[in-house]
């Protein structure tokens, strides 16, 4: 089987050459693997050996030719290609993300590829209560003050519509919960935090106080098990939409047991969400306000469709996934992305 992958060299793209690589090694899967990426990675460490690359930026039009040729012969495409800085240059991050997703689906038509699998996420449904599973049906329309959710559901509409005209060709989608492991701790802290803050996070926080909106609910999964589900799905060919999250569901309380809180102290999401826009109009961090609206009102996800289709289960808790994020984040460890692309 060949398999193209865009965005091979970032976080979640690493975790899945290492799956990959793992299925080939050690499970005798007879696999060529392409990655797609903006920069090249170093090429004689793992797991980027062994893979044939192509330097190419998916949102210009000016590598669509490019992006065909990397596509040539493949039996899947596995899109994982995403920007989410900088948040305050909406062109180029549409451009990628959404005009990216056009071009990677019309290659891969003209390429001939039978099976095209997406990263989605939750942040692309709809609002949801938290008091619930929410199942792949709910609607995938996004919330509308996230950049990043508004994004996902115009994502999903192009699938939507490349599957409808397409029926020959095998369309599937993961949308993983927030997506944590060690080697996220760099991409959090540069992509949430800006390039100053993160150095100010001890490797173990301690929080005596911590104050939370009780609103603040969600899911986690470590990227290692968002890995073996994409490699599930290109096993079996499988279709379709599918939740991915780990449990337990991450509450205040929750939070306080990894920060070693003693006392949890609501706080006004309304007044938490106008601190954060504020100081992301300021620039004094990169966070805006859209990423507290998409926290509040993402759904809880139902993932037992992955659970018996692709006998899919997570081997870390969403617990352990956000401990391991944040003890990375404190060490500075983690993959090292390529810097934004300026529009050409």
């Amino acid at each position: 089987m060949r398999i193209v992958i865009t965005g091979a060299t970032g976080h979640v793209g690493t975790e899945v050459l290492k799956r990959l690589q793992s299925a080939r090694s050690e499970e005798g899967a007879d696999l060529e693997l392409v990655g797609i990426a903006r920069r090249a990675p170093d090429q004689d460490s793992a797991p980027y050996q062994g893979v044939e690359w192509h330097t190419l930026d998916i949102g210009s039009s000016e590598d669509q030719v490019d992006v065909e040729v990397a596509m040539a012969g493949a039996d899947a495409v596995v899109h994982l290609a995403w920007l989410i800085q900088p948040n305050h240059n909406r062109q180029l991050l549409r451009q990628t993300n959404v005009a990216g997703t056009a071009h990677v689906l019309a290659a891969a038509k003209k390429a001939g590829v039978g099976h095209i699998v997406c990263a989605s996420s939750v942040g692309a449904y709809s609002p949801a209560p938290k008091d619930q599973r929410t199942k792949e049906g709910w609607p995938a329309a996004g919330i509308p003050k996230s950049h990043y959710s508004v994004d996902k559901a115009a994502q999903e509409r192009l699938l939507d519509g490349f599957a409808k005209d397409n029926p020959d060709i095998v369309v599937a989608r993961l949308r993983p919960a927030l997506t944590f492991s060690a080697g996220a701790g760099s991409e959090v802290g540069r992509y949430f935090l800006g390039r100053i803050l993160p150095r100010l996070v001890p490797r173990k926080p301690w929080l005596p106080l911590l104050a939370v909106p009780r609103e603040l609910v969600f899911q986690a999964v470590h990227a290692a098990d968002v890995a073996d589900a994409y490699w599930r799905v290109l096993e079996r060919k499988a279709e379709g939409a599918f939740n991915i999250a780990a449990e337990p569901v991450i509450d205040p309380n929750a939070l306080a047991w990894i920060f070693s809180a003693r006392r949890v102290l609501p706080f006004p999401l309304p007044l938490l969400r106008a601190v954060v826009e504020v100081s992301w109009h300021l620039r004094l961090q990169v966070t805006d306000g859209g990423w507290v609206d998409m926290a509040a009102n993402a759904p809880i996800m139902d993932t037992a469709r992955a659970h018996s289709l692709l006998g899919w289960s997570p081997k870390h808790s969403s617990l352990e996934s956000l401990a391991e994020m944040l003890d990375g984040l404190g060490a500075g460890k983690g993959w090292k992305a390529s810097p934004p692309l300026e529009p050409r």
